[in-house]
């Protein structure tokens, strides 16, 4: 009767080998699904913020015209002032508000990272 054969270092080494190619495999792939997501978001963001900036800018400016108009005989200057006042606040705080987005950035590759991490921990076990 023969001995069950012992796996060697050979084929330890190829098994280590595909697990490894395996893990980097998935890791790319899930890469390659959050650049995807975030694409799509970005190119979202970006429509729904211009279509919004277009709509409410006509708002706005048919909203100052209206004012001005039903002013016209008393307070016309007061009504085309407010309205200024009210659209430079407006860029303000919309302005603002993008500096604030843009200082608090994104969470591209947020998921990748976190599996990369249990990964490394998993390993640290293993020793």
């Amino acid at each position: 009767m023969s001995e069950p054969s012992k796996p060697g270092l050979a084929d330890s080494l190829h098994g280590l080998l595909d697990t490894g190619l395996h893990t980097v495999q998935t890791r790319i792939e899930l890469l390659t699904v959050e650049l995807q997501e975030e694409k799509l978001r970005l190119t979202s963001l970006l429509f729904n913020t211009l279509l919004s900036a277009v709509l409410l800018g006509f708002s706005l400016v048919f909203v100052a015209v209206f004012l001005t108009v039903l002013f016209w005989e008393e307070h016309r200057l007061l009504a085309l002032g407010l309205a200024s006042a009210l659209f430079i606040c407006g860029g303000l705080l919309t302005a603002t508000n993008a500096a604030r987005e843009i200082r608090r950035g994104s969470r591209l590759f947020a998921a990748t990272l976190a599996e990369i991490a249990r990964d490394r921990e998993a390993i640290r076990r293993r020793e």
